[in-house]
């Protein structure tokens, strides 16, 4: 595989995009020089950014295997961004192989090179969608095809809704889709935060991503705890990404990220 990806009329390859800066923390190909430039600048700041994201990566198959294992069979990935390694729909048919998997990001490139890298079976799709606009998401003929809001579905926010700021009003987004699915649904969650960071270094930090394809908004424990009103948190509720179920994988001291999962009864 080529290290470089093959260029895309979309894609003037100068801005950073955030599904490629990802990519290179988990020391992925799937990225350009610009990325990989603001990602080293990040890295300066933030030294533990690359296992940071391998955490936040293994708590990802942890709580999907989790979710398969409770029995649920469908899988709603929005912001799922370059599926690498470990995703999605290889973790979950580890469990269970008839299970359906559908990737949402809202970055047309993204969506192209998720295509090129599924395994192209009647169980697995990659669309364009936005979480700001959940309506659309399901109403997407491939959402529909793959996945049945009558039954259980996982819907997975995973680092992705600290891309989301407050004046687009992510928490309706959120509760919109749990309102949309059948009860013992969940919803698997991790988002970003800069709590007992620095202030400079946290300044710093934004910066970057402010001239990214997708500048970040952190969030408190408070704020982020909001996001699984109406569920019941799956214990150990929401914690640090590393303290949730750990099964021995390495992880970083520090995750700068919360996750947890949700049940809706």
């Amino acid at each position: 595989m080529s290290s470089e990806p093959t260029p895309s009329r979309t894609d003037a390859q100068t801005r950073p995009n955030v599904a490629r800066m990802y990519d290179y923390y988990l020391g992925g190909c799937h990225n350009f020089a610009a990325d990989r430039e603001a990602a080293e600048r990040v890295l300066e700041i933030f030294p533990d950014t690359g296992v940071a994201a391998q955490t936040n990566r293994a708590f990802l198959r942890r709580a999907v295997r989790y979710a398969a294992e409770q029995g649920v069979r469908q899988f709603l990935d929005i912001g799922a961004g370059l599926p690498t390694q470990g995703s999605v729909h290889e973790v979950v048919r580890a469990v269970a192989p008839e299970s359906r998997v559908v990737y949402v990001d809202s970055d047309e490139v993204a969506v192209a090179y998720a295509r090129r890298l599924l395994p192209g079976d009647d169980r697995t799709a990659a669309v364009r969608g936005d979480l700001r606009r959940p309506d659309e998401i399901l109403a997407d003929p491939e959402v529909g095809r793959l996945i049945d809001l009558s039954e259980p579905v996982a819907v997975l926010l995973v680092a992705v809704l600290h891309f989301v700021p407050d004046a687009d009003d992510p928490y309706a987004a959120v509760a919109r889709l749990r309102d949309a699915t059948a009860p013992g649904s969940m919803l698997v969650l991790s988002h970003l935060t800069l709590d007992g960071v620095p202030p400079q270094a946290a300044a710093q930090g934004q910066a970057i991503y402010q001239r990214s394809s997708a500048p970040l908004t952190p969030r408190t424990y408070a704020e982020t705890a909001r996001f699984l009103a109406g569920y019941e948190p799956v214990p150990p509720g929401l914690v640090q990404l590393a303290e949730w179920r750990p099964d021995g994988e390495p992880q970083a001291g520090v995750s700068h990220g919360y996750g947890g999962v949700g049940l809706r009864r």
